[in-house]
């Protein structure tokens, strides 16, 4: 079986990371392209024993669930948009079923139902690279540029305001290594921030006017990140977030995370602080205060703990709407899993890397001995190992749900209850 040569495939299920599993000479195929059910005729374009990697080249019995794309479906990582939306979200249902089975060692007790997005404009914020004066998404596995704009992952509004952005920076804009456009649920604040390569001179920004649809520019640079025009804050507000009457807000700088889907997140936030009620908590991983600011303002106590400086910074701000119930602790989460707590937390909540909880993170949580987890996951396997060291350690899978942070990609976010 050489590379590049062409085989008949028959499609059996979906697999963890976007791509199908199929069968040829006792191998498996994990094939690029392709809908369960179907049978196509693919390229095979690497092998590892007796593991086949395979491009989907055509399609000889369609699935019904099959349907039209526009642009190559790895820009961006859209590796899911060949297959019509509910399909997608059932495919992910099974994807995380399956994968508790084999990597957690655990049997769902009933299927997971994946909370819908609607598909286009949904990102809240993305990263596009920039090459010479192009601008767009990497295609998968690979370095070349494709265009952002056909997958419509992010508004019109934003594609438009960086095409702006890129006429008025002219050359320059090839000191950035790429724009990282943000922005909240309304896009009224939308800031881009030009993170610049190595060698780039900060000073080719000096006196830059702010462009149409952007309400701040910034750059980052190896010493820090500086305003060129406009402001470098993107707020959130709790009435648009969770639909009530408050006056709850996050401020956030373009350079830290937040949660990625518009239509998505209030939803998200609303099942974390149901899960975690109101008594006294830790929330690992607390990024600019998401969750714990949200906890604090219904009456409960707790320690947020964040490692990255800009998220920090952010962090710490957001907090000073508690009034002292969040206390703030900024730095690697395993110094403060490491350490015996005055007080044991009544819930811990986790929102990890897309790597997962390390062993010594695990091991603490276990000391701490707390009667409930809220784990949130962007990434299956992960959460799958770390429920088999949780359940082994004592705890129970109350609860699993999930959300389709990311239509047209093989991601999915969860949220694990844990209970002793």
């Amino acid at each position: 079986m050489a590379d590049s040569s062409l085989v008949e495939l028959q499609i059996e299920r979906p697999v963890a990371g976007g791509r199908m599993l199929a069968r040829l000479d006792g191998r498996v195929v994990f094939v690029a392209g392709a809908v369960p059910g179907e049978c196509v005729r693919a390229r095979i374009t690497r092998r590892t024993g007796k593991v086949v990697w395979a491009d989907t080249v055509e399609v000889i019995v369609p699935s019904a669930d099959r349907r039209e794309t526009m642009g190559d479906p790895r820009c961006g990582g859209a590796l899911y948009a060949h297959i019509a939306y509910e399909r997608q979200l059932a495919l992910k249902a099974e994807v995380i079923a399956d994968t508790f089975r084999r990597i957690g060692k655990l049997t769902l007790d009933s299927a997971v139902v994946v909370a819908e997005s609607l598909e286009e404009g949904y990102r809240l914020r993305a990263r596009l690279h920039v090459q010479g004066t192009r601008v767009g998404f990497l295609l998968e596995g690979s370095h070349a540029l494709c265009d952002a704009e056909v997958t419509r992952q992010l508004g019109p509004g934003a594609f438009e305001a960086v095409g702006r952005l890129r006429e008025a920076l002219g050359p320059a804009v090839g000191a950035c290594d790429s724009i990282v456009v943000s922005e909240n649920l309304t896009g009224l604040d939308r800031v881009a921030l030009c993170e610049l390569r190595p060698d780039a001179d900060p000073a080719r920004f000096a006196g830059l006017s702010l462009t149409d649809g952007l309400s701040g520019v910034a750059v980052l640079t190896r010493k820090g990140m500086f305003t060129c025009a406009g402001h470098d804050r993107i707020v959130e507000h709790g009435r648009q977030l969770l639909g009530v009457d408050t006056s709850l807000q996050w401020t956030r700088q373009a350079a830290s995370f937040f949660q990625g889907n518009r239509f998505l997140v209030g939803a998200l936030l609303q099942r974390v602080i149901d899960a975690a009620g109101i008594g006294h908590f830790v929330d690992l991983y607390s990024g600019i205060g998401l969750f714990a600011v949200a906890l604090a303002d219904r009456g409960a106590t707790g320690v947020a703990v964040e490692g990255d400086a800009a998220s920090g910074q952010d962090l710490t701000l957001n907090a000073a709407q508690s009034d002292g119930r969040l206390t703030v602790h900024l730095g690697p989460v395993e110094e403060v899993t490491a350490s015996i707590l005055a007080r044991r937390p009544d819930v811990v909540v986790v929102d990890p890397p897309r790597t997962g909880l390390s062993a010594e993170v695990v091991d603490g949580l276990l000391r701490w001995d707390a009667p409930r987890l809220v784990y949130v996951s962007c990434d299956v396997p992960t959460l799958a190992r770390d429920t088999a060291r949780f359940v082994a350690g004592g705890y129970r899978l109350s609860s699993l749900d999930a959300l389709d942070l990311f239509p047209n990609t093989p991601h999915v976010e969860c949220v694990a209850v844990f209970d002793r």
